[in-house]
């Protein structure tokens, strides 16, 4: 079964909140980090099904946080990448 609305606004908020504190250095504010959240959750739920592990819906709320905290801090690693910003720590 999948998220709601507010479920996907919930896991963008923490994907984004919990991949600031894991990458450090500057963030892009709130609702970046929120935005960056759920796209990483598309990202992290798409290359999990392809990976044959299935999307972000279907494990729960724990699962899709976890799926769409390392979507969310790929896309950070490319976007601070391309952005040459190059301080990014793990």
């Amino acid at each position: 079964m999948g998220h709601g609305l507010l479920a996907w606004l919930i896991i963008g908020l923490i994907a984004g909140w919990v991949t600031g504190k894991i990458m450090k250095g500057t963030g892009y504010g709130v609702f970046v980090d929120m935005f960056v959240g759920l796209v990483g959750a598309l990202f992290g739920g798409y290359m999990s099904s392809y990976m044959g592990f299935g999307g972000v819906g279907e494990h729960g709320m724990v699962g899709s946080i976890l799926i769409a905290v390392i979507g969310a801090v790929v896309l950070t690693a490319l976007l601070r990448l391309l952005t040459m910003n190059r301080r990014f720590n793990f």
